[in-house]
């Protein structure tokens, strides 16, 4: 029997912690990626995504079963869409907590690595804001919710973390813009002006193209998986915790 879900400012913490650290392990990886491969950009892309996908793939496995490893507002939004639906999911207040922990700790994310790399935090002045740059972000986002709540909805949660992790780490390479896929970890690396950056002025219409991105992964799932709605409850991993906690 699946236990209630931990206290709402435990998973909070767990979205904020798990944020900070993807963005960390993004940025961070891409500044060492830019030390160590100062003259060649596509072995700074490979180290940045290997780094990626390995962390991605850790902390959902850590942190899911405390919030669910969202670690992005998109994922947190198209939840609550879904779980209206059976009254399932997050609730209103969950939402806005989520996304607010992840914003957070995406922007802490950011500073951390730079601190460890002793580059200073400032904006970003990576413009890349394209149209191939917003429809790349469109489609990775629409990807990425299909594939974890079709992993749901089809009782796989489990594979969840290697599954993400592969998907995103196959987008970086198959997307223009190297697959955001995320609002929160958008606005967390304006404050990096490294290799893994995006300027300020950017940024905006990346996070729309996202929401667009949820908008076409949901209708997709609707489609695919009608009873999509009732996993709501179980995205990205089963919500359980110990019963002696």
């Amino acid at each position: 029997m699946t236990n209630p879900p931990p206290a709402l400012w435990r998973r909070a913490c767990a979205e904020a912690l798990g944020t900070c650290l993807l963005v960390a392990v993004v940025v961070g990886s891409g500044i060492a990626a830019q030390k160590l491969s100062p003259n060649d950009v596509g072995l700074q892309l490979l180290q940045n995504s290997t780094a990626t996908v390995l962390g991605l793939t850790v902390l959902i496995l850590v942190f899911g079963p405390i919030s669910g490893s969202h670690f992005n507002p998109a994922v947190s939004l198209a939840d609550w869409i879904l779980g209206k639906r059976t009254g399932g999911g997050l609730s209103l207040k969950e939402l806005g907590t989520y996304i607010a922990s992840q914003t957070a700790g995406a922007i802490a994310g950011s500073v951390l690595a730079n601190a460890m790399f002793e580059v200073g935090t400032s904006f970003s002045s990576k413009d890349r804001a394209t149209p191939g740059h917003l429809l790349a972000e469109a489609v990775a986002t629409a990807g990425l919710v299909l594939l974890i709540f079709s992993l749901a909805a089809t009782e796989r949660s489990s594979l969840a973390a290697p599954a993400v992790g592969a998907y995103i780490g196959a987008a970086y390479w198959f997307t223009s813009s190297t697959s955001f896929a995320n609002p929160a970890v958008t606005v967390g690396r304006i404050f990096s002006d490294t290799f893994a950056g995006i300027a300020p002025g950017s940024a905006p219409g990346f996070v729309l193209a996202q929401l667009v991105g949820v908008a076409v992964g949901l209708g997709l799932l609707v489609v695919l998986f009608p009873t999509v709605a009732r996993a709501a409850e179980d995205v990205v991993v089963p919500h359980t915790v110990d019963k002696h906690q």
